[in-house]
């Protein structure tokens, strides 16, 4: 390992235009496609209807994210939010020492320091990270951070966070870190500025892909995420719904936890404990004590797979988690809240959407190559709209010309999600009992 800090990655956004006109051009080019679609499946009700209510969920959510803006604490809100005590949660399992060095390092960065940096190594079998806890625990007392580091036998993510917290029980806020996650220097200053408002439980960072340029896989998680962020995200944001926060970062309440923690630490599924899906719960905790936002202006840079299997099994906990999620919201959120009725809307324009494709299987005359063409157009279109938003986003280590590299793959992650992701989420949901992590039975992502 390196003796010196690794270098600090920044992100920002800049105004710019130029999403406007390709959003523009991507969104006529989509409703031409939909409109050709729809005159072939004359006759086809359902599937019209299916175009058109995706269609309006989409508009809705270009035109409300539009309007997300980042949050600033003003007054006398804004001076207790500058002392506030955070304490920082970071589970760690089979990581990269130099990955996690490059996290620990982040958070010593801050411009709002965290009052405390709380390890948690979940008995991992790739080492104990001696070399790294050398180095941090001197670096966080010179920098006046209050450390604690524990080893304790595996017992999952949950366990190692509720072990965190409880080093540091009295802390203003705690904030979730991942171990293969490095902030922005700004990133948990501005992910505090929401808390002004205090009906206000949650608050969800922006979460980048360190490991981006690794190759067409990673570029297209990048892209992706940004568009889910951007979009989808910042939608629900201005009505208070988040539904999921980033477990790379993301900033609670201590009431959220400490309210809920024997439930945490307890949910099972058919009598086996469920170790996935653990930043879906916390945020449905604050969803029922009050409102969760996203904060644009805190960001966060995370290692993805790089490898088609890391993906596959990534995107299975994800998915199974999600599933398994969607149960819980249904008989915990109420029914008040405008998050329970969008979340239904999601799940039955995907029903419709997969009655639809069987529709079209049975009768094969929609399965025509202009239908596929024209198919794959609305969907590439779509997904290039929202990820438009990328071109605004500057990078510390991007070139422009990067930049457009990421926003090319696009429309193929639209297509990835339409097929390859898809088929998976119809796996994931025929074996959705299955809730080990599934992940990091070795150091599977390397600096």
């Amino acid at each position: 390992m390196t003796q010196h800090d690794p270098t600090p990655l920044s992100a920002h956004r800049v105004t710019s235009h130029l999403p406007w006109l390709l959003m523009g051009g991507a969104g006529i080019a989509m409703a031409w496609a939909a409109s050709r679609v729809t005159a072939l499946a004359s006759g086809r009700n359902p599937v019209l209807w299916v175009y058109l209510v995706a269609i309006g969920l989409l508009v809705w959510q270009l035109g409300t994210a539009a309007f997300d803006r980042p949050v600033r604490a003003r007054g006398a809100a804004a001076a207790l939010l500058a002392e506030a005590r955070v304490a920082v949660l970071v589970p760690a399992y089979n990581e990269d020492d130099a990955i996690l060095r490059a996290s620990l390092a982040s958070l010593l960065r801050q411009t709002h320091l965290p009052a405390a940096v709380c390890v948690v190594d979940d008995g991992s079998t790739s080492g104990d990270y001696a070399a790294v806890r050398d180095w941090f625990l001197p670096a966080a007392e010179a920098a006046g951070v209050a450390v604690t580091w524990q080893r304790t036998p595996n017992g999952g993510k949950r366990h190692a966070q509720v072990t965190a917290a409880r080093s540091f029980p009295d802390a203003d806020f705690y904030l979730t870190v991942d171990s293969d996650t490095q902030l922005d220097a700004h990133a948990l200053d501005e992910a505090l500025q929401p808390f002004e408002d205090p009906d206000v439980q949650s608050v969800a960072g922006t979460i980048l892909v360190t490991n981006y340029r690794t190759n067409l896989l990673t570029r297209m998680q990048e892209a992706w995420f940004l568009s889910m962020q951007a979009v989808d995200r910042a939608a629900l944001s201005r009505r208070g719904s988040v539904l999921v926060n980033s477990g790379p970062l993301a900033v609670y309440r201590p009431a959220v936890l400490w309210d809920n923690v024997d439930d945490y630490l307890g949910e099972t599924l058919f009598g086996r404990p469920v170790h996935t899906s653990d930043d879906s719960m916390l945020t449905l905790y604050a969803q029922q004590r009050g409102r969760t936002v996203h904060q644009p202006s805190a960001f966060a840079f995370s290692h993805m797979p790089s490898t088609l299997d890391g993906h596959r099994r990534q995107q299975l906990r994800w998915m199974r988690g999600s599933l398994v999620r969607s149960g819980t919201r249904f008989r915990r959120l109420p029914t008040r809240r405008f998050s329970y009725w969008y979340h239904l809307l999601r799940w039955a324009l995907y029903a419709a959407v997969t009655v639809a494709l069987v529709l079209l299987a049975v009768s094969g005359t929609l399965f025509s190559p202009t239908a596929w063409l024209l198919s794959a157009v609305v969907v590439g279109c779509a997904q290039l709209l929202v990820t438009t938003p990328y071109l605004t986003l500057r990078r510390s280590d991007q070139t422009t010309g990067q930049r457009l590299a990421v926003l090319a793959c696009a429309p193929l992650v639209g297509l990835w999600n339409v097929t390859v992701l898809r088929a998976l989420r119809w796996y994931a949901m025929a074996t959705f009992g299955n809730v080990a992590w599934g992940t990091r039975q070795n150091v599977e992502v390397t600096a």
